[in-house]
């Protein structure tokens, strides 16, 4: 990384700057690391809102009980114990029902790679109370997908039928179902691919050769999921795809650093399936906002104007508390984020992304419906559908002034 190179954080609020700082104490208790004046001035009530959102509280929780108590409210360090409380609770609930997901599938043949979830508190953070998660994301083969979902509404889970789909194009537009089991409050993510297509990534079988292994406290099946090389591309694409707007993403990177990650291996992947910009970004952010120590082998990585580019375009998600699952996200949000979704892709992703558009959606046979069998006439009538589309749109207005 150019030396001259800095992110420009000017316009982080002293809330969002304390956050990091905390994120950043070292963990062996230095707390030369962090000084008294960091913590004047703090809208404490904002401050907990952002640890909220960004999903660390569970760190800033325990890195905070490292600094005098009269540096900060006592409320403050109340409501981060109950959060931490309430989270290990929540780790714990999940991590007993992946191990019975993770069993019951193994029982019907259907293998399983754990995306997310507890096996990440565990495989990075040593602890899985210090990471957050609010469901199970699993990875399967796609000629498993009926198998599993027998499984799951046998087991008392209730499928989320949102995808729309027509030809088939579910398969690769989209990359999970939903399942929702009401007793339990468990929402679990069956995946078929890491990301929405229509980029390319590993198959399942290559992940699988690569799969590490967890020993179950619980089973005798051990947990697998994504090898370090994997989790790490994941990681980032999942991470750049929201836009890192919640700081927990990129202290999930920061601990991939921190593991045995072989680094020309992990290069060749990126640069396989166009993301190596993206690994850039997440490290950039990494070292400039948390610390991260860029190795001579992760050069390869950040050299370069663009990660720098998408790394500070990136600091628009971190700023300010986005939301992009909460609906309706604001005008002005969506807009930046059509733009920098497109940013991301590489010339042949952009391309792919925009020859997918002659594949037919749902909405035309919306539109006009077909019999199936005449569902193929959608490919050439889909820009004629589109103009009768954007034509409506625009009449309504004057319509409904009249």
């Amino acid at each position: 990384m150019a030396a001259n190179f800095k992110l420009d954080v000017s316009n982080f609020s002293r809330e969002l700057s304390l956050l990091l700082e905390l994120i950043k104490l070292d963990e062996a208790g230095n707390t030369h690391l962090i000084k008294k004046e960091a913590f004047t001035d703090i809208e404490w009530d904002q401050f907990l809102l952002l640890a909220k959102h960004h999903r660390v509280y569970p760190i800033i929780y325990k890195n905070l009980k490292k600094v005098p108590e009269d540096w900060f409210p006592l409320y403050v360090g109340s409501e981060l114990s109950r959060l931490y409380q309430n989270n290990t609770i929540q780790m714990l609930h999940l991590t007993g029902e992946m191990e019975q997901v993770n069993k019951v599938f193994f029982e019907n043949g259907v293998r399983v790679l754990f995306l997310k979830g507890p096996v990440l508190g565990t495989a990075l953070y040593g602890d899985v109370s210090l990471r957050t998660s609010s469901d199970l994301d699993v990875l399967i083969p796609m000629n498993k997908l009926k198998k599993a979902e027998e499984v799951l509404l046998e087991k008392g889970y209730i499928k989320d039928d949102y995808i729309q789909s027509i030809l088939h194009d579910w398969k690769w537009r989209h990359h999970h179902i939903t399942f929702f089991h009401p007793e339990k409050r468990i929402k679990l993510e069956i995946h078929w691919r890491m990301n929405p297509g229509p980029a390319k990534e590993p198959k399942f079988n290559e992940l699988w050769g690569r799969k590490i292994a967890r020993t179950s406290s619980l089973t005798s099946y051990p947990t697998y999921y994504l090898g370090y090389e994997d989790l790490f591309l994941f990681l980032v694409t999942h991470g750049a795809r929201h836009g890192w707007s919640r700081i927990r993403w990129l202290v999930d990177i920061v601990k991939m650093t921190k593991k045995d990650i072989k680094w020309e291996e992990l290069i060749k992947l990126l640069r396989k399936y166009h993301y190596l910009h993206l690994g850039g970004q997440s490290l950039i952010l990494s070292a400039q906002l948390l610390n991260v120590k860029v190795e001579k082998e992760m050069n390869d990585l950040v050299e370069g104007k663009r990660p720098k580019q998408l790394a500070q375009d990136a600091l628009y998600y971190i700023r300010q508390i986005v939301n992009l699952h909460t609906e309706p996200v604001p005008q002005e949000i969506a807009d930046y984020h059509k733009r920098h979704l497109f940013k991301l892709m590489s010339i042949r992703q952009k391309l792919l992304f925009s020859l997918s558009f002659l594949y037919p959606f749902a909405i035309d046979a919306d539109t006009l419906p077909l019999p199936k069998v005449l569902h193929i006439l959608y490919f050439p009538l889909r820009p004629m559908l589109m103009l009768w589309r954007k034509t409506k749109n625009r009449a309504i207005p004057r319509r409904a002034q009249n």
